[in-house]
């Protein structure tokens, strides 16, 4: 029988996870738009550097929240991210026109920013590769 509460927590995994994946595989095949061109637009420094190497955490932390491998870790860089994000797009927006329309422009990363702390507080759940591990662990199964 499915635990509901784990499939909850895979679900939760799903949402950052797909979504960062996805994002961070288009600010290489859209770098114009979404990638380098999008960080020099936002006034991001080294927009040549920073935007490849963010492709590669969203696409690898991404990763392994969707199989639920070392998952709170994982969280903490897409934090990161997450925050640099929120200073770059949502600040001037709040600085400028107040919270309200700071806020319908933040919805979306509201929603993946408590995804990823509710991730980094339970874990990944019993539906992940850290539960698989943790068994070997507790049976002595590893070398």
């Amino acid at each position: 029988m499915i635990n509901p509460i784990s499939a909850s927590q895979l679900i939760i995994r799903f949402i950052p996870g797909i979504t960062f994946l996805l994002e961070g595989i288009q600010k290489f095949l859209y770098a114009s738009t979404i990638g380098v061109g999008k960080f020099t637009e936002i006034g991001i420094p080294h927009p040549g550097f920073w935007a490849p190497f963010v492709g590669v955490v969203e696409i690898v932390f991404g990763a392994m929240l969707i199989i639920g491998l070392f998952t709170r870790l994982a969280t903490i860089p897409l934090l990161i991210d997450m925050a640099v994000a929120f200073i770059y797009t949502k600040w001037p927006i709040l600085a400028s026109k107040g919270f309200l329309p700071m806020f319908h422009e933040y919805r979306t990363d509201y929603a993946m920013t408590l995804s990823l702390i509710s991730l980094l507080i339970t874990g990944a759940g019993y539906y992940s590769l850290d539960r698989v591990f943790q068994e070997h662990k507790k049976n002595g199964l590893t070398s």
